[in-house]
């Protein structure tokens, strides 16, 4: 039975025309068009707001509301009425060239445009500016600093790294291996204060230094797990007794295949006297400027974040026993680092993105 509270609709030809062309043109908005079909399936007889909400898969509100609208103001009816508030004061040419001035030229004296100096120069508000500048993700004051790498075998080592960490040899353990050198031992020179609700924690701008302290690592990638050693020097005699720990550290039956970069220390004839003793263990060097490709350097990064950027350590005993304690709590709860870009897609993003820097004025 059809709901009495349910406005009945007629529509003249001229109407149903245009609902029609409405719910078929490719430039009417969609919200236009789920209008214009409401209006069609309520102009059937005995339609009731229910079976239309069904149908169409929209609220029974927006139903009555629609076929409200459309029974009192026809189909004028059906578009946005005006919203609240004040009218727009700034048209699209001005947003056009705030973003042409922005990114096209340079204010005289000045590396780059700053809001105020950019509202004075065109005649808007700061506030204006800012606004836009928000819109469209410009950042004028902020910039960042890239690197190519140059290295003649920089597609060949792209492929055997990442082709090692998707597809790894069998009976075969993939270790990514680097050093981070000259950790500082720092103290401050006053007791800190802690933080407080709507207090940060504070401490003093400078600082003591009590030595430093070089850490060597390898991360099984697969497990998570990292292999780590601290030593007082980097050199290449404390890099072949590292290579040894991790020998010792891991199944005598697999295959050892180490990413590392290319470090001085790593190409040694100490290093390649150990190797040949060693058969089992195979170095991949990573191209140069590209230690990106080495996972134990986001390993390194979530360390610094967590345990060293605001640490505090009266000791180099101090600093190395947070660096171990670190370690062994990484190790009983271990998360796999797992690589998703193939060599294929690497390689495009850097071309693509050597064919734009090439073409840009500056």
């Amino acid at each position: 039975m059809a709901n009495p509270h349910a406005v009945p609709i007629t529509l003249s030809d001229a109407d149903r025309a245009t609902l029609k062309s409405w719910t078929r043109r490719r430039s009417t908005s969609q919200g236009l068009a789920m209008r214009a079909r409401i209006v069609l399936a309520c102009a059937k007889p005995g339609a009731t707001n229910l079976a239309v909400a069904a149908r169409l898969g929209v609220s029974n509100l927006t139903v009555s509301k629609w076929r409200r609208r459309f029974a009192d103001s026809g189909v004028q009816g059906l578009g946005d009425t005006p919203r609240p508030g004040a009218p727009r004061s700034i048209l699209d040419e001005q947003v056009e060239r705030v973003i042409t001035t922005t990114l096209e030229t340079l204010p005289r004296g000045a590396t780059h445009w700053s809001t105020r100096r950019l509202a004075a120069e065109l005649g808007m508000s700061q506030t204006a500016i800012s606004r836009i500048w928000r819109a469209f993700a410009l950042a004028p004051h902020r910039s960042e600093t890239f690197k190519l790498s140059t290295d003649l075998q920089f597609i060949d080592k792209v492929r055997d790294i990442v082709g090692l960490y998707l597809n790894p040899p069998d009976r075969a353990l993939v270790l990514c291996v680097d050093e981070k050198p000259s950790i500082q031992a720092t103290s401050d020179t006053a007791p800190a204060i802690p933080m407080r609700p709507g207090q940060l924690e504070r401490h003093t701008h400078d600082y003591v230094r009590h030595g430093t302290t070089d850490l060597f690592a390898a991360l099984d990638i697969k497990a998570g797990t990292v292999i780590g050693e601290l030593h007082q020097r980097h050199r290449s005699v404390d890099f072949r007794h590292f290579l040894a720990t991790v020998e010792q550290a891991t199944p005598k039956e697999l295959e050892l295949h180490l990413v590392l970069d290319n470090a001085s220390i790593h190409k040694t004839p100490l290093i390649h006297r150990w190797l040949a003793r060693h058969p089992r263990v195979h170095l991949h060097f990573t191209p140069t400027s590209a230690s990106w490709l080495n996972l134990v350097e986001c390993w390194f990064s979530i360390l610094t974040a967590r345990q060293l950027k605001r640490g505090r350590f009266r000791s180099t005993r101090a600093l190395e026993c947070a660096i171990r304690a670190y370690i062994a709590e990484n190790n009983a709860h271990p998360k796999p680092f797992v690589w998703t870009k193939t060599a294929d897609e690497i390689l495009s993003s850097v071309a693509s993105f050597c064919k734009g820097i090439s073409n840009s004025r500056h």
